[in-house]
């Protein structure tokens, strides 16, 4: 009898802390780091870097990093101006209709905008008709925007 309750009591914490692990999981108030952690003011000067995290903002629940409190200040002053296209998401991906995890070592900055692709490949293919993809992915975020990725997997 004495065995069957230590089993218990260990098949009971197992299950506790299991429980404690999906809870921390399912929490939204756990930032997600944004941009890879990449600077995303210094896209803007050709310079791509990591930020750090003393230089931090939270925008949209999402955690941003920049490399200085300057870029972090302008990033705060004009979120807009520096946030990246379709979200963050692969800016050829969103052209053909889907969501794609970009890389935000594959970028380019064009008119202004940030957009990153999936890897160079993918980035050439969208640079062979530059404004027309931009204009099929602006076209198409309306309607993908809040659609995720593997809901779209499914349709496309």
């Amino acid at each position: 009898m004495k065995r069957q309750n230590i089993i218990f009591t260990l098949l009971l914490l197992v299950a506790l802390s299991f429980g404690s692990i999906s809870a921390i999981a399912g929490n939204n108030s756990i930032s997600t780091v944004g941009a890879g952690g990449y600077d995303l003011v210094s896209y803007h000067t050709g310079n791509p870097q990591p930020g750090v995290g003393f230089n931090k903002s939270v925008h949209d629940g999402v955690t941003y990093v920049f490399i200085s409190e300057e870029n972090k200040n302008a990033f705060d002053k004009n979120p807009e101006k520096y946030l990246p296209a379709f979200g963050g998401y692969c800016a050829y991906g969103v052209a053909v209709g889907q969501k794609f995890v970009a890389s935000p070592q594959i970028w380019k900055v064009q008119d202004g905008i940030l957009y990153f692709n999936l890897d160079k490949n993918i980035q050439a293919k969208w640079e062979e008709d530059l404004s027309g993809n931009i204009n099929k992915a602006n076209k198409n975020w309306k309607q993908i925007k809040n659609t995720s990725a593997e809901e779209l997997a499914k349709n496309g």
